[in-house]
């Protein structure tokens, strides 16, 4: 015969379903997470060409975790935009036109938060027969502001129309973008202890691009208590005919650096090993390209250091295939 459950085996059983979740699940997480995240901050809004705008803004906070924004223009989405990513462009605009842009933030739970302060921005006039890129922006240098955040300036670029913007690349990826009268970008969110490189390429009405300025290294302060930089330093790359030769000082890691690893264009392309004595001072390695001329390849490198791991990046290079 069956017998009837007591009220202590109840309650010992409700309380196995609260351990094994019963009747939750991330759903029910979800269900129950009603707070919003902060509405964005520091939003921008720069007229990039006569058709597109970039805008940009700072990350928000919640109680669970952000996971994407979304802009809008008057109370129309325009751009979702995933967690991690704080800029946009919004393009197929009208020339001569006024935009105002706000943005929100989105959680897992679907909570949106209230929209941004608006900011207005007019696209310029078209001119559809500019085929003209402007000149590469000169003299780019750099200060460093603490482990987070570098300062950029640079000199003006010309161009026959007028220089509408200036966009910030650090290892071939935008970054920044600011208007065609600043010769200035402070850049943030950025890693202790980590080596940038940086370039600034000018843009006109017309979405001509300029050619990149010189690069600059910069190095953020490191985090209190980690030790000094592990980044092989000096890189440079030279392209000949068939091949692209390398040059670097590896890290004083107390120890000879016997390995490093080589990255192309973002993705690990070969381990160099030198043998039981690497050379000393400065080394070269030359690797083959088979690629046609015009080709532009990113270079960077890291060394295996002696407790086994792998250190910090380098300064990234670019070089194009002669």
């Amino acid at each position: 015969m069956q017998r009837p459950l007591t009220a202590a085996a109840l309650t010992a059983s409700a309380a196995l379903l609260a351990a094994c979740g019963g009747g939750g699940g991330p759903d029910a997480d979800k269900a129950k997470d009603t707070e919003p995240p902060s509405a964005p901050a520091g939003v921008t809004a720069q007229a990039g060409s006569a058709t597109s705008v970039h805008v940009m803004w700072e990350r928000s906070s919640d109680n669970k975790a952000v996971t994407g924004y979304e802009v809008h223009h008057k109370g129309r989405k325009v751009a979702v935009v995933p967690t991690g990513r704080t800029m946009v462009d919004i393009e197929r605009l009208t020339p001569s036109t006024a935009y105002s842009f706000t943005v929100r933030a989105r959680d897992a739970a679907g909570n949106l938060s209230g929209p941004s302060v608006a900011i207005p921005v007019t696209t310029p006039p078209s001119t559809p027969d500019d085929g003209t890129p402007p000149t590469r922006p000169t003299a780019l240098r750099g200060t460093v502001g603490g482990s987070r955040e570098v300062t950029l300036s640079w000199e003006h670029a010309t161009d026959a129309a007028g220089v509408t913007a200036y966009d910030v690349y650090q290892a071939d990826s935008r970054v920044h973008s600011v208007p065609g009268t600043a010769t200035t970008a402070r850049i943030t969110n950025l890693r202790p202890g980590t080596v940038y490189t940086f370039t600034v390429r000018a843009r006109d009405a017309a979405d001509n691009s300029s050619p990149d300025s010189p690069s600059v290294d910069l190095t953020t302060a490191p985090a209190p208590g980690s030790g000094p930089s592990t980044a092989p330093t000096g890189l440079t790359a030279t392209a000949r005919k068939g091949g692209v030769v390398l040059a670097w000082t590896p890290p004083d890691t107390g120890a000879p650096v016997k390995e490093h690893q080589l990255f192309l264009n973002g993705r690990f392309a070969t381990t160099i090993v030198w043998g039981a004595q690497p050379p000393p001072g400065r080394v070269r390695y030359t690797f083959t390209v088979t690629d046609e001329p015009g080709t532009r390849y990113t270079v960077k490198l890291r060394a295996k250091l002696p407790d086994g791991t792998w250190g910090d990046f380098s300064a990234q290079r670019t070089v194009v295939v002669p």
